[in-house]
């Protein structure tokens, strides 16, 4: 029963970002979205630790100490600002995201604030979780600017007045 409630919670999410990456043209990025939650590694864990309120990741993470379907998801989406994060000598280094991955990951967390949330959901949300997590976050600092300058403009003027926005003024090649 959890493996089929998974399968309808991330196919949902999927759909949902498909919906946005669509109207701001991210097509290929829309249809190709988080194919890795499909795959064993990721598919398995998300039907054992189930929850329905949060990312499954979440619950391993707690009782391992760490989610071997994160690590597997994280290094294969380019859509998260993880991935964009390597290791030098000096330690953690993020690099600049693409302007498409980073919209993707913005369209991501609308989708996965409106999957969890429901009903409750409001423009809001989006910013909200970002600010509870964002210390953590090894972003470059191009990156931060405009994934804020959006959840913000989000927050303050609505999601169709956000894509109108993006549409206008945002470089999606860069």
């Amino acid at each position: 029963m959890k493996a089929l409630k998974h399968l309808k919670t991330i196919t949902k999410h999927k759909i949902l970002v498909c919906k946005l990456c669509f109207r701001i043209g991210l097509y290929k990025q829309g249809l190709l979205h988080d194919m890795s939650k499909y795959s064993p590694c990721e598919f398995l864990t998300g039907a054992k630790y189930y929850q329905g309120f949060k990312s499954p990741n979440s619950a391993e993470r707690e009782e391992k100490g760490y989610s071997m379907a994160w690590l597997h998801h994280k290094g294969r989406n380019k859509h998260h600002w993880e991935f964009w994060v390597d290791f030098t000598r000096l330690g953690l280094k993020p690099a600049k995201m693409p302007n498409r991955y980073v919209l993707e990951m913005f369209c991501d967390r609308i989708a996965a604030s409106q999957t969890y949330k429901g009903k409750d959901y409001k423009d809001t949300y989006p910013l909200i979780y970002y600010e509870g997590g964002k210390h953590s976050y090894i972003m470059h600092p191009k990156t931060r600017a405009l994934l804020e300058e959006l959840l913000i403009y989000l927050s303050n003027h609505g999601l169709d007045e956000t894509i109108t926005y993006i549409n206008q003024n945002i470089d999606k090649k860069a």
